[in-house]
């Protein structure tokens, strides 16, 4: 069996450093042959765009931007009347994307509106984001690049997004028919809305595009205890014949190069 390949999230790690740039580089110190980010709009692109080829690394995952986050917002891909603003923030994550030579975009679906029940817009937020993942489709298809939308806990991290599970997401790209358009399994996630890991992997092995990971329910590195063994699940990615990356997006208990232990272990056991 293949050894998995796992980046950095340098929006998580390396945190220590203020820029962007840097964490790219000091990913690239630690072994990374690859990083992923949630938004790096207020970094230049030249700059990224520089600092991964100087460091040698792909980047391989960033977010849609997620609108205005002193309002509120967590993404738009989902949220009736901003269709508008979600191709807008489509366009640049593109354009970032295509500088970056990266290719998987993570299609933020956002959260239920302020002051609305989740059950009584679920029918039109469910519409909307269909709607928006079948432009998406069309739009990153001509650039060789895959969509991705991500399952976010309501238990512990956002208690208004819309999509919340694995079996909501599943249902989402079946409606949506789309062959660029994926699942972006965070264990961290799903454990939390649903455990029962094993058969989740297996059911919807053929669905997912991207897999990020972190300790439950702290979120912290792997090394650490908490209710997710590690070992087995690697075995398990592994015996399925995961070929991505998997994407280390957690908060370190300590440093980051102290929280890497568990990867190097991993590194020298493969």
């Amino acid at each position: 069996m293949a050894p998995l390949r796992f980046c950095a999230n340098v929006s998580w790690l390396f945190a220590e450093l203020p820029d962007f740039t840097h964490r790219i580089h000091a990913a690239a110190s630690a072994g990374f042959r690859a990083v992923e980010a949630a938004w790096p709009y207020d970094t230049e692109v030249e700059r990224l765009r520089r600092a991964r080829r100087d460091a040698g690394v792909e980047v391989v995952l960033i977010n849609t931007p997620p609108g205005d986050v002193e309002a509120g917002d967590l993404g738009l891909a989902a949220v009736p009347g901003r269709e508008a603003e979600f191709k807008q923030g489509l366009d640049l994550a593109l354009s970032y994307a295509k500088a970056l030579d990266c290719k998987r975009i993570h299609l933020m679906a956002g959260r239920v509106p302020v002051g609305s029940k989740r059950a009584s817009v679920a029918m039109e937020m469910e519409r909307v984001f269909i709607q928006n993942l079948k432009y998406a489709a069309d739009v990153l298809s001509k650039e060789g690049i895959t969509g991705l939308i991500e399952p976010i806990n309501t238990r512990i991290t956002d208690a208004r997004y819309f999509l919340d599970s694995p079996h909501h997401a599943a249902t989402i790209l079946e409606k949506v028919g789309r062959p660029n358009i994926m699942l972006q399994m965070d264990v961290f996630h799903w454990q939390i809305m649903d455990g029962n890991l094993t058969q989740n992997i297996q059911k919807y092995f053929p669905l997912i595009g991207h897999i990020q990971i972190a300790q439950v329910p702290g979120r912290n590195e792997p090394g650490v205890a908490g209710e997710l063994d590690f070992s087995y699940l690697f075995s398990a990615l592994e015996e399925q014949g995961y070929q991505g990356y998997i994407g280390c997006e957690y908060k370190p208990l300590r440093s980051t190069d102290e929280s890497l232990g568990w990867l190097r272990d991993y590194w020298t056991r493969k």
